[in-house]
């Protein structure tokens, strides 16, 4: 299980949210959101969401978003690996 102290943030479509919901695998806040809103800053996002920890399927895409976060003054992080190694970290 993923813990610690942070927002877990779900860049996955929603269908792959809905089939694998990531609040099975930690016990800290999920929010979804898009690459595209994050992309344009209309994430909604704030320093009072704490540190952020960004998942993807695969771990691609979430180092982009971690980056953009990051730019607009936000302590943010991928989750390397993706769903995948959340996966892991469970056994």
């Amino acid at each position: 299980m993923v813990s610690g102290s942070f927002t877990l943030i779900d860049l996955r479509p929603e269908a792959l949210r809905q089939a694998e919901p990531l609040e099975a695998l930690t016990l800290q806040l999920v929010l979804a959101v898009s690459l595209e809103a994050i992309e344009a800053g209309t994430h909604g996002l704030t320093p009072a969401h704490g540190p952020l920890l960004v998942v993807c399927e695969r771990g691609v895409r979430s180092g982009l978003a971690a980056e953009y976060l990051r730019a607009d003054g936000l302590d943010a992080r991928a989750h390397p690996g993706g769903v995948p190694a959340l996966r892991a970290q469970q056994d």
